[in-house]
């Protein structure tokens, strides 16, 4: 019993999440991260943060996957776009419950290094005060249901949701996407 129990209610908290990222494509996001207290300590853990320095090369590079070339991390884990945010604007629209199913790449450098990618990249502040990196002026985040490195299980979810490309644009409607 308690076994079903929490399979349940471990789905319908990944239920809440995804519905309060997806949203509808009508819907505007929050104007400004919430203050560091309210987010959630499952987020901010679940977030690695990457340091050319001990990994031993760039923190964003190309990668294949079933969706093509795209933008992973150092270890070739997928990262996403957010349509909801807005470009240049220096905060994510991802916030609280968004955070767990979509945590923020962090990095500890103003300027990751990349290998690869020829976008613009940079760093905004988190709400717990990391450095989240961008490319193009749009910050970029994991997916927590891609495993392994080249899982692209986040790809077109919620219509909003999207792999980026080494060149820093959304890829949409991908093979091999998850919509």
């Amino acid at each position: 019993m308690k076994k079903r129990l929490s399979f349940g209610f471990g789905v319908l908290i990944l239920s809440a999440a995804l519905a309060g990222c997806g949203g509808s494509p009508g819907t505007t996001a929050t104007s400004a991260p919430p203050p560091a207290a309210t987010t959630s300590a499952a987020a901010t853990s679940a977030s690695p943060t990457v340091d050319s320095s001990t990994t031993g090369g760039a923190e964003m590079k190309v990668s294949s996957s079933s969706a093509g070339q795209i933008v992973t991390d150092s270890e070739g884990m997928s990262l996403y776009f957010f349509t909801k945010d807005v470009k240049d604007s220096g905060i994510s629209a991802c916030v609280d419950a968004c955070l767990e199913a979509w945590p923020p790449f962090t990095t500890t450098s103003d300027t990751p290094t990349v290998e690869g990618v020829s976008g613009t990249v940079g760093t905004i502040a988190t709400p717990d005060g990391k450095k989240q990196a961008t490319l193009n002026g749009m910050p970029l985040y994991y997916y927590a249901n891609d495993k392994a490195p080249g899982d692209v299980t986040g790809q077109g979810v919620g219509g909003v949701w999207y792999l980026v490309s080494p060149t820093g644009e959304m890829i949409k409607g991908a093979a091999g996407s998850g919509y």
